[in-house]
């Protein structure tokens, strides 16, 4: 399982260009991928942006769209 990274989205102005979602939760550069990874069964997620554009990062790991915050950090214990 992955590990809750954090209870909330990182909203960011997203200029165009690849990006790698930290999918394990391991990464100190939330909400992307910095190689913790290695040695896990997890992998980043790669997401293109094409213009410029604000994404909710999402930050628990548990959310059904990936890279993308759907609010399933709601139902996990810790949340208030």
């Amino acid at each position: 399982k992955p590990i809750i990274a954090g209870l909330k989205s990182i909203k960011l102005e997203t200029e165009p260009g690849t990006y790698f979602w930290c999918a394990c939760g391991k990464s100190k550069d939330q909400p992307f991928c910095d190689g913790s990874h290695q040695g896990t069964a997890f992998n980043p997620i790669e997401i293109v942006v094409r213009k410029k554009k604000l994404i909710k990062w999402c930050t628990c790991k548990y959310t059904k769209t990936p890279p993308f915050c759907d609010h399933s950090h709601r139902e996990l214990p810790g949340y208030k």
